[in-house]
């Protein structure tokens, strides 16, 4: 991986946060009840995207780097890739603090959304599990990422 440090995350625990900030940006609905209605347990935007690009840093360089660990293939990669571009450009616009009503007003979410929804969508169903099942609260993903 070009000079990553692989002891830091197990590639696993990588895909594991990257579906959970794709699932939780994907889903207009739980966005409406979870976010907006200021729901604990999920984080919120900000954190969203956090998990999308922390130990990845997908912010700076494309998905495709991580094809063959985190990543299936090029489709996925280049499907991550969209998502991120599109919900990156909306945080820089609107301010990586602004309240979720912000982020949802904006004229380009419901593209962000839809980019989410596609790479969730494959991710999802390439690791076997159900795409429309309710994202998980970030207690759930601490135990789901905590190594032995």
């Amino acid at each position: 991986m070009g000079g990553m440090p692989l002891n830091d995350m197990p590639w696993w625990r990588w895909r594991t946060q990257v579906r959970s900030a794709l699932h939780m940006l994907s889903d207009p609905v739980f966005q409406q009840e979870t976010w907006l209605a200021g729901l604990e347990g999920y984080g919120d935007v900000t954190d969203a995207v956090y998990r999308l690009v922390e130990d990845t840093w997908l912010d700076n360089w494309s998905a495709e780097k991580y094809v063959g660990t985190i990543f299936r293939d090029p489709d996925e990669a280049a499907l991550v890739d969209a998502a991120v571009l599109r919900v990156l450009r909306i945080m820089h616009q609107v301010g990586a603090d602004a309240h979720v009503a912000a982020y949802m007003a904006h004229h380009g979410w419901p593209d962000a959304v839809r980019a989410c929804r596609d790479a969730h969508m494959r991710l999802a169903t390439g690791d076997g599990e159900d795409p429309d099942a309710p994202p998980r609260s970030l207690d759930v993903l601490r135990i789901m990422t905590r190594t032995a």
